[in-house]
Order: C-alpha cells, then sequence, then structure tokens
C-alpha cells in the first residue's frame, strides 16, 4: 500500500494523508483497489501539486467511498492510475462541446461508437487503437495509389518468375505470425499487409506473362509495410476514413471486410493508377466510380450487347483471315474488345452530348474499326484487297493506313454522330498531333470552348506509346489554351511486346502508359479477357472527360494472336509466349461459356449472332467481287463540303486590294491601345509602332507590316488566321509584335490584328510550347478542317524544321497523294546566311525542292493563260524565298485566292526585317497587283552580258557589289521568288529580252544545298544551254562558325558573280 501511494508522488503530508485515508478506510470502502501500483507521478501530472494536495486528498477519499460521488474526470484519474497507466496518460480531460481546434480532430472519431471491441464511454483510447486505425487508412491508401500492381490483368496467365505469389506485393509486412485465411490464402512468417503497391499485384496480363509491366528487381514488400496485425485482428470493426467509398451506406466494417473490398476494387480486372493526380476532387470521383460494392455490376442486356459487339469484331476478323489468308491487314485477334470498348465510349460520349469524334489510330485492328465502329460499307473495305485499278488522281496507300468519315446515327443514343478516322503513315503516334489540332480546328468553328461537342479519341500501341516522343509533344498540348482539346481519351492496345522487343528492353518505366502521368491523366489498366471490366472502364472514362475535360487513359492489357503481321512468325523470338497464346481461348469463347453459365444467353443464341454476322460479310464479299474500280475519294477523312462545287479550279481570285484598306489596317497595326493612357506599354514598342505609323503615312511597308496587312485584310474578308510556333507572338527576331503587353499589370494584353474591324474574323496568334513535331503536326491538323482559314506555323529558326521532318515527309509533302487530302498550311522558316553559324543559317531549302513533285524534263514550250495556276494545281506544294515585303503580302493572301489548297514553304528573311531597301510601296499591294514569281531586272533595254538569277537576301547583297563595281549597265540581276514550281514562263520571258546574256544562278548557300540542284536541269532544259554557278563550294555543315571565314565566303561568292 505504501508503494501504490508513493508512486503519486505528491508530498509527503500528502502521502501520509493518502496513506491514512486509504488504510482508515480500507475494510469500508465499497472501491476494490486493484493489486497494482500508481504510476503518475507529479511531474506528469501538473494538477498534482502541494497547493492542491487537501483538494486531492479529499476526491481521493471520496472516490474510495463512493466512486459516484466525485466528477466523472476524477474517477477516470483515479481508475486510470490504478490500473497501472503510464505518467501523463491516466488524466483524461472531460468531452468539450467546443468544436475542435484548427488542424485537429477528436480521438473519438478514429472509432466507430460502441462498437465491438472497443471502449464507449469512460472506457480507455488506447495508442494501439489508435496506430490501428492508422494502418487500415494506411491499408486503405495503399490500395488505392498502388492496388493495380497486382490486378488480374494478365488474359494469357502466365505465372511472374520473379515472384513466390502475386498477392504478396500487397500483403507482405502487414501480418504477423504464420497467417493464412480464406481471403489471403498464404503462409509468410515476415508479411504484413499492404503498402502503397496494389495495383503492382492487379490482374492485368491476359497471358500472366510475369505481367510485362513490372519490373521484375522490384522487392515484394510493395504494399502493406510497417503495419503489423494478427488474425484475430480480421473480426474488429474499424472507422472508415472519408477517403474511401468501400463501405457504401456503413460507416464502419471489420478489417475482413475492408480487404475483401479493397481488392474487389483494385485488384481485380482493373487496376488504376490515379493518386498521382494533384485535385482532391478528382481522387475522390474515381474513388466513387471504383470503391461502392458491385458497382461495376452489369444487367443481363448489356451483356448481350457486349456480347453482339464482339461477335462482329472477331467475325470479321475470322472472315478476312479465311477470304485473304496471305494478306498483310494487322488484324485485331487477342484485342477484339476494342471495338465493343470504342463503341461504348462513343455510345457514352454521345449521352453526354459529343457530336463528332475524331479519331487516330496505329494500322493494327484499323479494317475493323472502320467496319465496326464507323460502319464503312464492307464490300469498300474488301473491295481494297483487290488489286484493282483507281478511279481518281493520286498515288494511294495500303489500305491500313486510310482514313475515312461517316456521318450516321447512333443507334443506342438515337442522335446523329460524326466520327473521323484521320489518315496516317507508319510512322506511329505520329498521326497524334494532327488528330489533336483537326480536333481544336472543329472545335473552334463550331463555338465549342468547353470541348462538349467535339472530342477526340487515340488509339495506340504499347511500345510506340512509350518509345515515341511525339506521345510526349502531344500530351504537352493536353493543357494549353490555343491547343487543348478539352480531354483526349487514350486507349492503348498493349500486346506486351513490340515488333519483336519485349517489355524488359523496350522502355525503362513499369508501364507502358507512365508517359500520361505528367498530365495527371488517370489510367485505367484493365484485362482485355474480361469484357465487362473492358465496357466499365470505358464508361468512367467518357463520364471523366465529360466532367473535367481532362485526358485519360484505357490500357488494355491483351495479346497478339499473331505475329506483327499475319505472314510474320513471333515463334522466332517469343516462343513461350506464343506457346501460351496457342493454348489459349479467345476472348469470344471465354465470354460466350461465361453468359450462357450466368444463363444469360443460351448455345443458339450464340451460335445464331455468329452466323448472321458471317452472312453478311458474305453478302458484302459478294457486291465488292462485281467492282470494277477503288475510289479513293471513300476514304477522305476531312471532307470540305461545298468548297469545289462551282468553281473554275482554274481561276485565282485577286490579291491586291483597295489603298484605303491598306491604310486603315496599317494605322490600326501602329497605334496603341485605344486606352493607351491607361495600358503603360514598353518605351521601345512606342518608338517601333511611331515608326509603322511613319511608314503608313509614306505608302511603304517594311516585312512585319506587309504581313500584318495580308493577315488583317483577310480578316477583313471573313477568313480566319492563325499564326502559331515558338516565339510567334513577338517574333524570333523581335520585329512582329502582334500581341502588346501592360508593363505593370500582368495578363494584360492587346493584340491590334483582333481589332481591327467589328465584323472581321477571329486572329489568332499563340505562342508555342518548345515543340516542333508535335505543333507543325497539330496545325497542319487544324488546317484539313476548313479551307477557309490560313494556318501558319513559323519555326524559330529555319534549321529546326528537321524536327518536324516526319510531319514534313509523310504528311505535307505526300497528304494529297496518298490520300487524297488537301492543305493550304504556310510553313514559315527563317533562312540566309549572315555568319549566325551552321544552326541558325540554314532552313534546308534543298529538302523541300527535293521532294517537289514536278519533272525538270518536262518543258513546256508553250504556255496558257493560265500557266501558273495549272502548275499550282498539278504540284505537290509551292516553295518560294521572297525578297520585298509586297511579294510576301501577295502569296500569303494567294493562299486565300486559289480555287484549291497546297501548303506553302517560304524561306522568310532575318537581316531583311529591317533591311532599309527592303521595303514596298503600297502601289505593288493595290488592286490590280499580283505575286510576281520573277521580278525582272529594273533596268530593261541594256545590252546586259551577264543576267543573275537569285533567290531571297542575296539579291541586296549583288545589287550592293554591283553598285560598287559601277556593274549596272553590264550585268542584270532577276529575282526568282517562286523555285517550285519552276516558272518556266516567267523565266522564258526575262532571258528573252537579254538574247546575248550569260544566265548564272548565285546563290549564298553552299553548292551541294539551296535551290542550285533544282533549278540547274529546268534552266538548261529551257534554254538549251549551260547555265553557270556562284556561290559557295560543296560542304557537309550548312554553314561556317567563323565569322571571318563567312565573310571570305561571301566575297567569294560575289567575286564570281561579277568576274
Amino acid at each position: 500500500m505504501h508503494r501504490l501511494i508513493s508512486r503519486l508522488a505528491i508530498n509527503k503530508p500528502t502521502i501520509n494523508s493518502l496513506m491514512k485515508i486509504k488504510t482508515r478506510s480500507q475494510s469500508s470502502s465499497p472501491v476494490k483497489t486493484p493489486n497494482k501500483n500508481f504510476s503518475s507521478a507529479a511531474a506528469a501530472e501538473p494538477f498534482l501539486n502541494g497547493g492542491t494536495s487537501n483538494y486531492v486528498e479529499e476526491m481521493y477519499n471520496a472516490w474510495l467511498e463512493d466512486p459516484k460521488s466525485v466528477h466523472a474526470s476524477w474517477d477516470a484519474f483515479f481508475r486510470n492510475a490504478a490500473a497501472g497507466a503510464a505518467p501523463g496518460t491516466a488524466y483524461q480531460p472531460p468531452p468539450s462541446l467546443a468544436p475542435p481546434a484548427s488542424n485537429t480532430l477528436p480521438l473519438s472519431s478514429l472509432v466507430p461508437s460502441g462498437a465491438a471491441g472497443f471502449p464507449v464511454a469512460g472506457g480507455n483510447l488506447t495508442e494501439k487503437i489508435i496506430d490501428d486505425h492508422l494502418a487500415v487508412q494506411a491499408i486503405i491508401r495503399s490500395y488505392q495509389s498502388r492496388g493495380h500492381h497486382i490486378s488480374k490483368l494478365d488474359p494469357l496467365d502466365i505465372s511472374d518468375a520473379s515472384s513466390s505469389g502475386g498477392k504478396e506485393l500487397v500483403y507482405r509486412n502487414y501480418m504477423l505470425g504464420n497467417f493464412k485465411s480464406s481471403i489471403f490464402p498464404f503462409s509468410d512468417t515476415s508479411s504484413n499487409l499492404y503498402e502503397i503497391r496494389g495495383h503492382n499485384i492487379a490482374d492485368l496480363d491476359p497471358l500472366g506473362i510475369n505481367s510485362a509491366d513490372l519490373d521484375d528487381s522490384t522487392p515484394m514488400e510493395l504494399i502493406y509495410k510497417s503495419y503489423s496485425f494478427e488474425e484475430h485482428d480480421m473480426d474488429r470493426v474499424f472507422k472508415l476514413p472519408a477517403t474511401t467509398f468501400i463501405g457504401g451506406k456503413e460507416k464502419a466494417l471489420p478489417l475482413k471486410e475492408i480487404l475483401k473490398r479493397l481488392e474487389d476494387a483494385y485488384c481485380r480486372s482493373i487496376g488504376v493508377e490515379f493518386m498521382f493526380i494533384n485535385s482532391l476532387e478528382q481522387c475522390n470521383w474515381i474513388r466513387q466510380k471504383m470503391e461502392p460494392p458491385g458497382i461495376t455490376n452489369m444487367d443481363a442486356e448489356t451483356k448481350r450487347l457486349i456480347l453482339g459487339r464482339l461477335t462482329r469484331a472477331s467475325g470479321l476478323e475470322a472472315f478476312l483471315a479465311k477470304k485473304w489468308s496471305s494478306e498483310k491487314r494487322f488484324g485485331l485477334e487477342g484485342c477484339e474488345i476494342l471495338i465493343p470498348a470504342m463503341k461504348q465510349l462513343i455510345d457514352r460520349s454521345t449521352e453526354y452530348g459529343v457530336e463528332s469524334i475524331i479519331m487516330g489510330m496505329p494500322h493494327r485492328g484499323r479494317l475493323n474499326v472502320l467496319a465496326n465502329v464507323c460502319r464503312k460499307p464492307l464490300e469498300q473495305i474488301f473491295s481494297q484487297f483487290a488489286a484493282l485499278e483507281t478511279a481518281d488522281e493520286g498515288s494511294g496507300d495500303v489500305k491500313y493506313h486510310l482514313g475515312t468519315y461517316i456521318e450516321r446515327l447512333n443507334r443506342m443514343t438515337n442522335k446523329n454522330i460524326r466520327l473521323a478516322v484521320v489518315a496516317n503513315p507508319s510512322h506511329l503516334e505520329a498521326v497524334d498531333p494532327v488528330v489533336q489540332g483537326k480536333t481544336r480546328a472543329e472545335q473552334f468553328y463550331r463555338g465549342d470552348n468547353e470541348g462538349k461537342k467535339v472530342m477526340s479519341i487515340l488509339l495506340h500501341g504499347d511500345a510506340a506509346f512509350c518509345g515515341q516522343g511525339i506521345v510526349f509533344e502531344t500530351f504537352h498540348l493536353s493543357d494549353l489554351p490555343d491547343y487543348t482539346t478539352h480531354g483526349t481519351v487514350h486507349i492503348v492496345v498493349n500486346n506486351q511486346i513490340g515488333f519483336t522487343t519485349d517489355p524488359r528492353h523496350s522502355r525503362s518505366s513499369p508501364y507502358c502508359t507512365d508517359v500520361a502521368r505528367v498530365v495527371n491523366a488517370p489510367i485505367f489498366h484493365v484485362n482485355a479477357d474480361d469484357p465487362e471490366a473492358v465496357i466499365y472502364v470505358c464508361n468512367v472514362a467518357a463520364e471523366w472527360r465529360a466532367t473535367f475535360h481532362k485526358d485519360v487513359v484505357i490500357d488494355l492489357v491483351c495479346y497478339r494472336r499473331n505475329g506483327h503481321n499475319e505472314i510474320d512468325e513471333p515463334m522466332f523470338t517469343q516462343p513461350l509466349m506464343y506457346r501460351k497464346i496457342k493454348q489459349t481461348k479467345p476472348c469470344l469463347d471465354k465470354y460466350s461459356a461465361k453468359l450462357i453459365t450466368e444463363g444469360v444467353v443460351s448455345q443458339e443464341e450464340v451460335k445464331d449472332v455468329k452466323e448472321k454476322y458471317e452472312r453478311i460479310c458474305e453478302e458484302s464479299y459478294q457486291k465488292a467481287a462485281h467492282a470494277t474500280q477503288i475510289k479513293y475519294k471513300d476514304w477522305l477523312d476531312s471532307p470540305w463540303s461545298g468548297f469545289f462545287e462551282g468553281k473554275d479550279p482554274l481561276k485565282m481570285n485577286p490579291t491586291g486590294i483597295h489603298e484605303e484598306t491598306l491604310r486603315h489596317i496599317g494605322k490600326r497595326f501602329s497605334s496603341p491601345p485605344p486606352n493607351a493612357a491607361e495600358f503603360e506599354i514598353h518605351k521601345g514598342l512606342e518608338r517601333i509602332l511611331k515608326a509603322r505609323m511613319d511608314m503608313v503615312e509614306n505608302r511603304t511597308v517594311d516585312w512585319a507590316l506587309g504581313e500584318a496587312m495580308a493577315f488583317g485584310s483577310l480578316l477583313k474578308e471573313g477568313i480566319h488566321v492563325r499564326l502559331s510556333g515558338q516565339d510567334v507572338e513577338r517574333g524570333t527576331f523581335s520585329h512582329r509584335h502582334h500581341v502588346l503587353h501592360h508593363q505593370t499589370v500582368d495578363k494584360a494584353k492587346y493584340t491590334p490584328l483582333c481589332n481591327l474591324y467589328p465584323d472581321q474574323a477571329p486572329y489568332t496568334v499563340s505562342n508555342s510550347s518548345l515543340s516542333e513535331f508535335g505543333v507543325l503536326g497539330f496545325e497542319l491538323g487544324y488546317s484539313m478542317t476548313n479551307p477557309n482559314a490560313l494556318v501558319c506555323w513559323e519555326a524559330q529558326f529555319g534549321d529546326f524544321n528537321n524536327t518536324a521532318q516526319c510531319i514534313i515527309d509523310q504528311f505535307i509533302s505526300s497528304g494529297q497523294a496518298k490520300w487524297v487530302r488537301q492543305s493550304g498550311l504556310v510553313l514559315l522558316l527563317p533562312h540566309g546566311m549572315e555568319g549566325m553559324g551552321p544552326e541558325h543559317s540554314s532552313a534546308r531549302l534543298e529538302r523541300f525542292l527535293q521532294m517537289s513533285s514536278d519533272d525538270a524534263d518536262d518543258v513546256h514550250t508553250s504556255f496558257s493563260s493560265n500557266f501558273d495556276v495549272e502548275q499550282l494545281h498539278d504540284i505537290n506544294w509551292i516553295v518560294a524565298n521572297c525578297s520585298t515585303p509586297a511579294n510576301y503580302y501577295h502569296i500569303l493572301r494567294r493562299q486565300i485566292a486559289l480555287p484549291f489548297r497546297k501548303p506553302l514553304i517560304i524561306m522568310t528573311p532575318k537581316s531583311l526585317l529591317r533591311h532599309p531597301e527592303a521595303r514596298s510601296s503600297f502601289d505593288e499591294m493595290v488592286t490590280g497587283t499580283t505575286f510576281q514569281r520573277v521580278i525582272a531586272e529594273p533596268n530593261e533595254g541594256r545590252n546586259y552580258r551577264k543576267l543573275i538569277f537569285c533567290s531571297g537576301k542575296v539579291y541586296y547583297d549583288l545589287r550592293k557589289a554591283r553598285a560598287d563595281r559601277g556593274l549596272e549597265n553590264e550585268i542584270g540581276i532577276a529575282r526568282l521568288e517562286q523555285i517550285s514550281p519552276f516558272p518556266y514562263d516567267a523565266v522564258q520571258a526575262e532571258t528573252s529580252k537579254y538574247p546575248s546574256a550569260q544566265i548564272m544562278w548565285a546563290q549564298e548557300e553552299h553548292k551541294n544545298n539551296g535551290a542550285w540542284t533544282y533549278v540547274q536541269p529546268r534552266f538548261n532544259n529551257l534554254l538549251h544551254g549551260d547555265i553557270k554557278y556562284a556561290g559557295r563550294a560543296t560542304a557537309a555543315s550548312p554553314a561556317t562558325g567563323s565569322k571571318h571565314q563567312h565573310l571570305k565566303e561571301v566575297a567569294q561568292l560575289l567575286d564570281d558573280a561579277f568576274a
């Protein structure tokens, strides 16, 4: 007893008093004090001090007599002290009616009130209880964050050789002892339960091949780390935190049920990555879609619909394989569920108001998508397998690269839908930004500022999705104001293999979809052999896009039943995988058996659906057998309704305009904002605007003013103008200044060209991300949507176009020939040898000329009145190197004046932007003037001994050198402004003026660069002579990095030209 009382450690008189009280009342006290020592020291219990000793003794004495006679807090204190509570823990404050302080939570909220195994009023809330609840919350978060790693995603079910048990990826380090239960049937003496990687054991791989999406070196302790539960804890009830919805209407569940529901939500056929998203609202939205019990269940009617669509997808592949067994078609076998998935995605998106969907995809499954998603007539598809003559112009493309455009009724929603599949080359993922640009343009012209009516769907292969950099570039456009499409649904057909390369050698990331994490896109991995899981994910993806207007990724983990194509042998490189594939039943067989077992359909119904679709295919096959021609126009992905009808295909509208319009645009472009007193612009810009106004008053323009007048006049005519690229708002060389910025107010801007006329067309000028491939592809797609728009992409320096070479080669130069698709896209490429080194000099003019489709040997001797337009009609694109602002103005306006559309490649200047002689008069721009393909020597009538042809900036160097040498009467200089198509008529007209003159070509580029190799045979064939060359010698690098060498080369060029 002395030891018990002394533990109070109050002071000597108090101890003595308590001892006496305790001794005196021991025989009559109704309270039986446990045979334990008090452990509450005075230092730990601050109210135990000498000043309160009498009060404490009274309370203690009263408590011994009758515990109910003292306040509940004293009762709790004495009971806890008698029970051996640790110092500082015996005292429990009474409950408070006041709200909890900021960032605090009452301990009682951690446990369900009155739950079995938990204290009620007056009981103890121990540290273990708190720790256990925190552990449960951590387990829940672990499943949410990483449950997808253990989902059952592999249809082939090939076990992971690196793991002794998939679920151990989740369960280790959370369970103590040799624990085994019906939910978690494994035993491990060191295992606990789940840390943050539950998705690591999601059953995602239909093949079950070691989940190729996992890093084999990942330790097994992935989910349950540092929290310990024993088997008897499984029946304990835990209160569910607000960050989970597994309880449905229940607020607390036994641990066993919590774990079961978490596994059902995150570790079955769907694995979700979303916890990296930095929006609580979006994370909770996904939790609500994945966690409530039974939320993925589907009714019988939906199951029958899935079966019917899956039957048609499988039936088409079987029919094609039977009829054309040795043809490449890049079939969908192994991922037939893609077709029901896309149709469900379209159906659900249509319900949310989408009216138009633009799709881009690789070759695998394209024919099936065209037939069963877009409903392209089967006979047109089957005709592509026959070697038929074409009924229209163009070289065409293989059937699995072609696109289409369909307007049809969606039978599920009874709403009209427009579907476009964009044609694309074999260059995987190159079509991605093209689709986004086309989508953005359609949204723009519809006034769909939130993307509610127009959306894009991009299909990918697993190897390309993680391997091609254009995927990353495209993702980074997704949230930029002038490039966003307000959410794209990405579907990855994850074969778990590239051509012949398995994921261990094709990527460094755990998943092929990890690139999507950079834009906070949720990623749904799903086993492609679980059709209902796939369809549910598509519903969620469609709703996500409609709700948040952000990107989302569906990763269909599947397999490729054949090799890379139907005639490829995959056993050479993946023998184990393909042995397993051969043993795996098709998804249709599995799902049919499942529904028959469930009583949803009968065996006869399954057979009837198959036979009905086969009859449809056979009937279309018979129709295709009677076809004698194929039409490329049947596969056009971007039709321009009404654009070509009623037009003379060789009549071009004038490009000159009234002088009053030039003056109006010039003055508006040269003026500060209307509220100039409040809008503070840079002092340097004030000088630039004043200089522009002076030019307008003097009826002259420089390069920037000429461009603005071209843009402004088109805007006046109702033509939308879009200028995009790196730093285009100001201009790389600080010459344009289309956007004026307030110097003291952030985001306060003024764009003069947006304020020319009250009824003008919109003008868009946008600095792009630091991307060429992605942004040029985007602008190409934008230009495909509406022919009545001028879409321009400007490279920061012309050299940088080579990082977008794929778009230039595969789409721009050859798009019309392959896909009957026109585009009026303008490429502005700063070009000129000015001593700036190898990377800031050449826009590689020679490459564009080499890809021009005119024939140097096809020499014209007679020329019609429309010869210039005929040439433009027949060429694949136009290549120009203008030397005056007026000609630049005219060639931009000519893009819209033509009765057709052709890409325009312009070598734009750098030093000429401010060159005092590079000015044009209004007289060269007004009504009656036009683009000059060749600018003649102005001093006609002289008997020149030499006539030099040149192009671009070098003209001003030649003219100055001629004046310095006093050779104005001996040597003439003409400018070839349009290089391709080669203006035979204009060149002949100029050379005929000087029949005795020697013809020379002068260029600043090296001999193996520039226009020389293009113009030489054309001059020679036209003039039946040998044109001379003046310029730099051949070189591997486009320019020297030495200023001294540069000047030496310029001097040599001029000496050669005037020799």
